[in-house]
């Protein structure tokens, strides 16, 4: 698999990683333990190196099953996980008391805790999971500051975090990225955050390359999602690519994008990954699966994409796309 480095920060990575988010159970839907494991062993043995995940994905499951599955290799991957994204432990619906928090007393804490749950003793890349605006960002990079000098984490960056934001962080901490999300349905990060990454030597995570599932081709107009799947409702990250005012036009979409993958010998998934990378500025496009044959055909989204392919699915979707963001950003309140 191709490797791209986070800017100049010596940080190297596969050019797809890991995406743990699907592991956290009660966020993405019911799962085999055993199945996601093996998912996440099945993209070690292909080539992938990065893995992330975060304190909040399943409120602290998602991590414990990433600590299992990196069992035998964790040494020779990039281990990533986010914190300052509180929940209250004993709220039933921990989902709605979800909040992002940087108290450095907090976050010290959490750090500790993400270490005991992935079962190692430093984390090499620790992201501020979303931005907490009620304290200045110096307090949570001083924390990650420490803990650099500690031993437990190696590099730090932040995760939805605006231009403004990343230029105050950067004035305690040399954050290497920003991870934020990016696909075909949602280009908002072009106009300024990846312009300010590139130009400060950093590097782009790009989350939800399938766009949280769109793009896996799997999908009907009638999609539906149970009361345990944060997708729920349609509203994701400010657009809302599959709420019922958007969903049958943008299936319609997807269906379109097959027959474009399918000319090329590939699958709509490897074509939306793909894409992802066919931006300069994206060191690594994470992709989710809970089951080995999706973290295999996932892999074959590393082929680079001609500018002529690239033109044809952005005319598409920008002229048959419905609900497609193209500006803006979306941070959290």
């Amino acid at each position: 698999m191709r490797k791209r480095m986070f800017g100049n920060s010596g940080l190297e990575t596969s050019v797809i990683g890991y995406g743990g988010w699907p592991m956290g159970r009660g966020m993405y839907g019911d799962f085999d333990d055993d199945d996601a494991i093996a998912a996440a062993r099945a993209a070690y043995d292909n080539g992938v190196t990065l893995f992330d995940t975060a304190a909040v994905y399943g409120w602290g499951y998602g991590e414990t099953l990433m600590g299992k599955a990196l069992k035998g290799f964790r040494e020779d991957v990039i281990l990533v996980t986010k914190g300052a994204r509180e929940w209250v432990r004993d709220n039933p619906d921990r989902r709605s008391a979800t909040v992002s928090d940087s108290d450095p007393v907090r976050l010290r804490a959490s750090i500790d805790e993400s270490l005991k749950r992935l079962q190692t003793d430093y984390i090499d890349l620790f992201l501020i999971h979303w931005p907490d605006k009620d304290r200045p960002f110096s307090e949570p990079m001083e924390v990650l500051e420490e803990a650099k000098k500690s031993g437990k984490i190696r590099h730090s960056g932040v995760s939805n975090f605006s231009v403004a934001m990343m230029a105050e962080c950067r004035e305690t901490s040399p954050i290497v990225t920003n991870q934020i999300g990016y696909h075909i349905f949602d280009r908002r990060p072009e106009a300024e955050v990846m312009p300010f990454v590139k130009e400060n030597g950093m590097g782009i995570m790009a989350y939800g390359s399938l766009s949280h599932g769109l793009l896996t081709g799997t999908w009907g107009a009638d999609k539906t999602f149970g009361d345990d799947d944060w997708r729920k409702g349609g509203a994701n990250f400010g657009i809302s690519s599959w709420g019922p005012e958007n969903i049958a036009a943008n299936v319609a979409v997807v269906e379109k994008l097959k027959v474009i993958a399918a000319d090329h010998g590939k699958t709509i998934p490897q074509l939306a990954i793909a894409w992802v990378l066919a931006n300069e500025s994206v060191s690594v496009a994470l992709a989710g699966s809970v089951t080995p044959a999706e973290a295999t055909e996932n892999i074959g989204g590393d082929w680079e994409m001609s500018a002529e392919i690239k033109k044809e699915i952005d005319d598409l979707v920008l002229s048959e796309g419905s609900g497609v963001g193209t500006s803006g950003m979306a941070i959290a309140t």
